[in-house]
């Protein structure tokens, strides 16, 4: 009995293995959770074209939107494990949907194979350009002086800059408004309105607008200051640095992905996404190439579910 089992474990290993050196063998979908145009979307499409050259096989962004980033990262943790099936995954639906909701269709740190994160950019905090505060201090003063009166528009609830925000109210204990949106393009707009009066906002999707001077940015969520943005202070040059968010976009598979595949899928993901074009793209996006090992890319999942639980708990947030 023990030799046929022992006989059995041996086929497995030796089909995994042939599978591994085969593979691919067909197109591979990249499942990219948020709709199309968004920053992942500019990630995942330059990204898909040049694994598609590497790799010997067309790998299609398939855009599935849908709570959070929640509906695509579902659908990438029920796949095979089989390397065909990956997402191209964001600190919401990875590290702060897991603290958000009560009932989620996967589990963050169990259905996932970590691969490498790709890019990684702060929140930046901006305002309309007619609010008096020319910078953090200013600002801070202001919503102490009038409590409850300054609005932030967030891309909805439970979504980085609404925990940004969060983040911030904690560390300096003043009172302010968040106003959802479905999006965070509609918050930036209505902002640039003066419907609302500040906004801690992605760095590439608020980066053109402060370069016009359409919005006024008084702070990035990073403890140094950023080429894209030279004139705006870090958090640490502020006083504040725990208000420290870097947001990433990162490739992971279905938990079980065989370790030849894993392997090749990080060698060539962390290659491409080092080119020289690549990282020319992705500075015109206001983002940063940061590829790390699997296992730095598992800690950092872990580091960041820690900071999120922690503000999501802090400001008493469910989302059924």
């Amino acid at each position: 009995m023990f030799a046929i089992l022992k006989l059995a474990a041996v086929t497995v290993l030796l089909m995994a293995t042939a599978h591994a050196q085969t593979y691919p063998t067909k197109p591979i979908r990249l499942i990219v959770p948020f709709p199309p145009g968004g920053p992942a979307d500019a990630i995942a499409r330059p990204l898909a074209q040049k694994l598609s050259e590497t790799l010997g096989q067309t790998v299609v962004v398939e855009n599935r939107p849908g709570a959070t980033g929640t509906i695509g990262a579902s659908l990438v943790a029920k796949a095979p494990p089989d390397g065909y099936t990956l997402l191209l995954g964001t600190s919401n639906e990875l590290t702060m949907s897991p603290g958000l909701y009560e009932k989620l269709p996967y589990n963050s740190s169990e259905d996932f194979t970590p691969l490498t994160p790709v890019i990684v950019f702060p929140n930046i905090l901006v305002t309309h350009p007619t609010l008096p505060p020319k910078n953090v201090a200013e600002f801070v003063a202001l919503a102490r002086a009038r409590p409850g009166a300054i609005s932030f528009a967030t891309s909805g609830a439970g979504g980085t800059n609404h925990l940004t925000g969060e983040l911030f109210r904690a560390v300096t204990k003043i009172k302010i408004n968040f106003v959802p949106y479905k999006g965070g393009g509609p918050a930036v707009i209505d902002l640039m309105g003066g419907h609302v009066e500040a906004m801690f906002a992605t760095m590439p999707s608020a980066i053109t607008y402060v370069q016009n001077r359409k919005l006024k940015a008084l702070l990035v969520t990073d403890q140094k200051r950023w080429k894209i943005a030279p004139d705006v202070p870090s958090a640490r040059e502020a006083g504040m640095p725990s208000v420290n968010v870097i947001t990433w976009n990162g490739v992971l598979g279905p938990a079980g992905l065989p370790a030849a595949i894993r392997t090749r899928l990080h060698t060539e993901i962390v290659t491409v996404a080092n080119t020289q074009d690549m990282k020319e793209r992705m500075a015109a996006q206001a983002a940063d190439i940061a590829t790390t090992s699997t296992e730095e890319f598992a800690a950092t999942l872990k580091r960041d579910f820690a900071q999120w639980i922690k503000v999501i708990r802090g400001a008493g947030i469910r989302i059924n």
